[in-house]
């Protein structure tokens, strides 16, 4: 079990990304949160097996119809927190 924490920079606010983001954590077994940050990014935190959060990223990579996303910075860890479900945090 890896912890990943993924910056996603570019319109990602306002298009449904962190609704996205959940739907693509719970096909994949990935647990942890995602929330909005006041530099109109989207930062997600989650954890899961390398293989699987490897995938998650790839759709991260591409979100949902309406988004545009330039980059994203992934910080790798091997430790985990040990979240329960991924969720939407406000």
């Amino acid at each position: 079990m890896l912890h990943y924490e993924i910056k996603v920079i570019g319109k990602v606010q306002g298009v449904g990304f962190r609704y996205f983001a959940r739907q693509k954590a719970t096909e994949f077994n990935i647990a942890g949160w995602v929330r909005n940050t006041v530099s109109r990014e989207v930062l997600i935190v989650a954890e899961g097996e390398k293989a699987d959060l490897d995938t998650f990223a790839d759709w991260i990579k591409t979100g949902p119809p309406l988004a545009r996303v330039d980059k994203i910075i992934i910080d790798k860890f091997p430790g985990i927190t040990g979240f329960k479900s991924f969720e939407i945090k406000f």
